[in-house]
């Protein structure tokens, strides 16, 4: 005949307990949303106009542990407006990262062809016109500041209404082939500069080869102020 034990109530009361304790210790989405939130408003400082952030929710449902230490990135190659995901990873106790879907709109004026403007034609005032809306959903390239585009010439045909593009004029160099760049480079958590050399003619906004001093050449975007911009 076999024995039979009575198990101490604590043990059943942990047992019964266990499964209720399990599914309350899950990450709360606010404290991620709220990091996600504050590092595009920090990432988007020094645009023009009013920036608006929104950022999507995480599931309260979800089965990450509790973090004591989150911090949020982009990813690679990623700017930090328009429609974007936006990383969180946690550092401690236990690692996991999420992404959260964001906006971030630019309400601004820019640039749009106040009539058919025809190619090699200088740009006049009268050629131009501002409208305010989202920058965020315009080019990459679209022009704000009309100091930018009158006296250019036009390298295409632009229709009237159309956003005016740094690439439909040929604008003044921002870096010339062969000059002597600093280098800024951002990636997720951190921003580096180095010296190198243009090894093309760019005007801002688009697109320079930089030789550095240790012979590495990276790509990057040319700056008004002769700096070229990397993302890694």
């Amino acid at each position: 005949m076999k024995a039979r034990f009575a198990l101490p109530a604590l043990f059943i009361a942990a047992t019964v307990l266990l499964p209720a304790w399990s599914a309350l210790a899950r990450q709360p989405p606010e404290p991620v949303e709220d990091v996600a939130r504050s590092f595009l408003a920090a990432e988007t400082a020094g645009l023009p106009g009013q920036v608006e952030v929104s950022v999507g929710t995480l599931d309260a449902a979800n089965q990450l542990p509790p973090c004591t230490a989150l911090e949020a990135f982009l990813p690679s190659g990623t700017r930090a407006w328009g429609q974007l995901s936006v990383g969180i990873r946690c550092v401690a106790p236990a690692a996991w990262t999420v992404y959260l879907p964001a906006r971030v709109a630019v309400m601004t004026d820019f640039l749009v062809a106040a009539r058919p403007i025809r190619p090699g034609q200088i740009v006049g005032p009268d050629d131009i016109a501002l409208r305010h809306g989202d920058l965020a959903a315009q080019p990459a390239t679209a022009l704000t500041d009309p100091s930018r585009a009158i006296g250019a010439h036009v390298r295409i045909a632009v229709a009237e209404g159309n956003t005016l593009r740094a690439d439909m004029l040929r604008l003044p160099p921002a870096v010339r082939a062969g000059q002597s760049v600093r280098v800024i480079g951002s990636g997720p958590g951190f921003t580096v500069s180095n010296e190198g050399r243009a090894l093309n003619r760019a005007a801002e906004g688009e697109a320079v080869r930089v030789r550095l001093n240790n012979g590495q050449v990276v790509d990057g975007t040319a700056r008004s102020d002769g700096t070229v911009e990397v993302r890694f």
